[in-house]
């Protein structure tokens, strides 16, 4: 069989065809298992050598300025040990001492405001989410990365909490994942950064949600005023998911000629995001699914359905209305949007005469 091979190989360079052979030999995927066990050893090597450490440096806890030495020192040791990482045990340990670097970056915020408790947490969320989106740029690891991108939506989130603007976070977040998984081949030398940004955002919105059903922001931020821009938040929440949902059909529309069929998407538009004002979760759970569909994305679409029933469930044990209420509410949105589907089908459906079929009923 070999011989036949080289026969055959040595035949077409003669005839001047070509051959395109691989340069280097393909290399073995590790299993995920033998990952899992060396990703476990360097989390308990990560735990040995901080708790090593604390032991003997106790009194940084006791300084801000230390603190804050510390952890940036500890944060640039990691971005080190990242760069000469060639293991999965090396990336963790990188990933562990760059994550009680960033405890103590906190730790230095918090002691620095705790006298002005009422800024306090404003100011350690914005804090941190300038300091996540920087590690999320530069941080040459694609796990580090989405840490850092699912850590950065949550601090959004505690920062904008704080002037009882948490519907906001997760529009913004919301217009952040469009964004990033509509423009995921855009830039082919960082395909896999985009990805580990996105899955980390898509993590954090559905975290976002899930804080926001439980019917309180965040244990620390039980106690905070209403804000100015409080009776504007449920419309700057519909605002940033229809700009989400208009990225969207943007896309679409692209690679769908039919003039119907895009005048067709803006009643749904519409239900959606009159749906959304009373139900956020659920028209982010919708514009997440519709953009999984989009692009062909699994992962998406799964995560848009549990957003949806999130939302809807939540919704069902709201305790400011009455259960009834509730009950023919969602009653009434789900005929409606079986109706809506109803029509588009049939409108969709029927043929549209065109001038070659005029022309060919004259012949005839």
């Amino acid at each position: 069989m070999t011989n036949n091979v080289n026969d055959l190989s040595v035949r077409l360079s003669q005839a001047g065809i070509p051959l395109n052979e691989p340069t280097s030999s393909a290399q073995l995927q590790t299993p995920w298992f033998v990952r899992a066990l060396q990703a476990f050893s360097g989390w308990l090597a990560a735990l040995f050598l901080l708790g090593f450490i604390a032991m003997g440096v106790v009194f940084v806890v006791e300084s801000p300025a230390a603190s804050m030495g510390l952890g940036l020192a500890m944060i640039g040791a990691a971005y080190g040990l990242f760069r000469r990482a060639r293991s999965d045990v090396l990336e963790h340990l990188a990933l562990a001492i760059s994550l009680a670097g960033q405890l103590l970056v906190a730790w230095a915020v918090v002691e620095w405001w705790e006298a002005s408790p009422d800024s306090l947490w404003a100011l350690l969320g914005w804090s941190l989410f300038g300091l996540q989106c920087v590690l999320a740029l530069i941080m040459p690891s694609q796990v580090h990365r989405g840490f850092s991108a699912f850590a950065a939506s949550l601090a959004l989130y505690m920062a904008l909490a704080t002037s009882v603007m948490a519907a906001v976070a997760s529009g913004l977040v919301l217009l952040a994942i469009t964004l990033l998984w509509l423009n995921e081949f855009r830039w082919p030398g960082r395909f896999k950064d985009v990805q580990a940004w996105g899955y980390g955002l898509l993590l954090g919105l559905l975290v976002i949600q899930w804080l926001a059903h439980s019917g309180q922001a965040l244990p620390l931020l039980n106690d905070m005023t209403d804000s100015a821009w409080a009776g504007l938040t449920p419309w700057l929440s519909v605002a940033l998911l229809a700009l989400a949902l208009l990225l969207v059909f943007l896309s679409v529309f692209q690679r769908f000629s039919s003039s119907r069929g895009r005048w067709a998407a803006y009643p749904c538009a519409a239900a959606l995001l009159i749906v959304s004002f009373y139900v956020p979760s659920v028209g982010q759970g919708g514009v997440v699914m519709s953009l999984g569909f989009a692009i062909g994305h699994r992962v998406l679409v799964g995560a848009g359905m549990l957003s949806l029933l999130l939302g809807i469930g939540s919704y069902y044990y709201w305790l400011e209305s009455t259960l009834l209420l509730k009950s023919l509410t969602l009653l009434v949105i789900g005929g409606l949007l079986l109706l809506l589907r109803w029509a588009l089908r049939q409108w969709l459906s029927t043929p549209v005469a065109t001038p070659d079929d005029g022309s060919l009923d004259q012949d005839a």
